[in-house]
C-alpha cells in the first residue's frame, strides 16, 4: 500500500463569531472531505512546539515525518535555500529573508512589503555583496521571500533573528547567541549587510514608485548544513515532494525526497491545485510515499482573511476528486499547525486529521511525532 500525505498549511483555527462561531474549515462546504471522513479514520494532531514558543512550520513538518526537531532541525534558513534551488556548502550560514517596509524613523510598517512579488530587480541589486571577506548570495523565492547564503570561513549560525514579527517597532539588531569569535563576527557582518542593503533598496526605482517600498530585509532562521537520514533510509519508502513554497521543497530535499515540479504550482491562492493532486496520483506509479503541500491557507489566516481561508479550503475540496477511490492507497490529510485568523499568527490549536483508505474509526488526539508510525501500522 502506498501513501499520499496532503499537508494543508495552517489548517486549524479558532472559532470565529462572523462565521457563526465555526472555524473556517467547519464553515466551509467540503463534500469530498466529508466523504473521506465518513469512510475513513478521523482525529486530531497535536502539533510539536518548544515550550514557551508557538509551533514553527519547519519543526512541525519534521515532526509530521517522524523526525525529532530538536535533533534534526538545522535552522530554517537551510531548508529555505535548499528549496530555492541554492546550493549551500559546509560552513555556510543560511538565512531566510523577507522584503519589508520601514519608515523614516526605522520602524516596520509592513513585514512583507504588501507581499510584493516582482522582486527580481531588487534581488539583483543586493546579490553578491562582499563584506570583510563574506560573500552574500541572494536569490528570489516566492513573493516577498528570499534565500540568503553567507559564504566565508569562520562563520557561525549561532546568531539571533532580525525579525520582531510585528509592525510598529524597529527591526532587531542581530546578536551573537554565544561568546565565540565566529558568532560575534557573523552577527557584526550581517548587521552591516542589512544597513548596506537598506541604502541600496530605498534608492531603487521600483521602490520609489511603490506606496509600500520593499526597502529593508528582515532575516531569521540562521542555520548550517546538518546530516539527516533520508526518508527512504528511515522507512524503506521511496518518497516524492510536491510543493510551491521553498521551505517545503527544502525539507523534502533535505530528507532525500525527489522534487516533482507542477506547472502553476506556487505558495499562493492561485496555485494549481488540480495539477498538484493529479501529479500526486501519477507519482504513485514510482513512489511509495508522496508529500503534497498546500500553503495559501496559512497565508490567508496570517493576513486575517478568514472568509478567504474558508473559500480556499472549499477550492481545495473541489479539486480532491482524483484522490478518491484509489486502490491500495492511503490518503492522509492534515495540517502542520493551526493558524488563527483573528490573531493573525500560528496558535496552539489541534489540527484535524483524515486517514482515507483505512478502516473506519476515530483515532482521537495524537502527538505529531507519532503520526508517521501510526500511518505505517495501517499499511503493514
Amino acid at each position: 500500500m502506498r501513501i499520499i500525505l496532503v499537508v494543508i498549511d495552517g489548517l486549524g483555527d479558532e472559532l470565529i463569531p462572523e462565521l457563526n462561531n465555526k472555524t473556517p474549515l467547519q464553515a466551509a462546504f467540503t463534500p469530498y472531505f466529508d466523504k473521506m471522513a465518513e469512510n475513513g479514520t478521523t482525529g486530531f494532531v497535536l502539533p510539536f512546539f518548544e515550550k514557551g514558543h508557538l509551533p514553527t512550520s519547519e519543526d512541525t513538518h519534521l515532526a509530521l515525518f517522524g523526525y525529532e526537531p530538536e535533533k534534526y532541525n538545522p535552522g530554517r534558513g537551510v531548508f529555505e535555500v535548499l528549496g530555492n534551488g541554492m546550493k549551500p556548502k559546509t560552513g555556510d550560514v543560511c538565512l531566510r529573508g523577507n522584503f519589508a517596509t520601514i519608515n523614516k524613523q526605522g520602524k516596520i510598517i509592513d513585514r512583507r512589503a504588501c507581499r510584493i512579488e516582482n522582486t527580481e530587480t531588487l534581488v539583483k541589486a543586493i546579490n553578491n555583496i562582499k563584506i570583510e571577506g563574506v560573500k552574500f548570495i541572494v536569490k528570489k523565492a516566492v513573493a516577498h521571500r528570499i534565500g540568503i547564503i553567507m559564504r566565508c570561513r569562520g562563520l557561525s549560525p549561532k546568531i539571533s533573528t532580525g525579525d520582531p514579527k510585528k509592525s510598529g517597532v524597529k527591526p532587531l539588531k542581530i546578536l551573537p547567541k554565544e561568546s565565540s569569535g565566529k558568532a560575534i563576527f557573523t552577527a557584526r557582518v550581517l548587521n552591516e549587510f542589512l544597513e548596506k542593503t537598506h541604502l541600496i533598496l530605498k534608492n531603487q526605482p521600483l521602490n520609489k514608485r511603490r506606496k509600500l517600498p520593499a526597502n529593508y530585509l528582515l532575516v531569521r532562521g540562521a542555520g548550517s548544513l546538518k546530516n539527516i537520514p533520508s526518508f527512504q533510509e528511515k522507512y524503506g519508502l521511496k518518497a516524492a515532494c510536491i510543493a510551491g513554497g521553498a521551505l517545503y521543497k527544502g525539507i523534502g530535499k533535505a530528507l532525500g525526497m525527489d522534487l516533482i515540479n507542477v506547472k502553476g504550482a506556487n505558495a499562493l491562492p492561485t496555485t494549481n491545485l488540480k495539477g498538484k493532486f493529479l501529479a500526486a496520483k501519477k507519482a504513485l506509479g514510482k513512489y511509495g510515499f508522496v508529500f503534497c503541500h498546500i500553503k495559501a491557507v496559512d497565508n490567508l489566516a496570517e493576513d486575517g482573511k478568514y472568509r478567504e481561508k474558508k473559500e480556499f479550503i472549499e477550492k481545495i475540496d473541489k479539486n480532491l476528486k482524483p484522490l478518491l477511490g484509489l486502490k491500495d492507497v492511503l490518503v492522509v490529510i492534515t495540517g502542520d499547525h493551526a493558524t488563527c485568523s483573528l490573531l493573525k499568527r500560528h496558535c496552539l490549536k489541534p489540527v484535524p486529521l483524515i486517514i482515507y483508505g483505512a478502516k473506519k474509526g476515530v483515532l482521537g488526539k495524537i502527538e505529531q511525532i507519532r503520526l508517521m508510525p501510526e500511518i505505517l501500522t495501517l499499511i503493514r
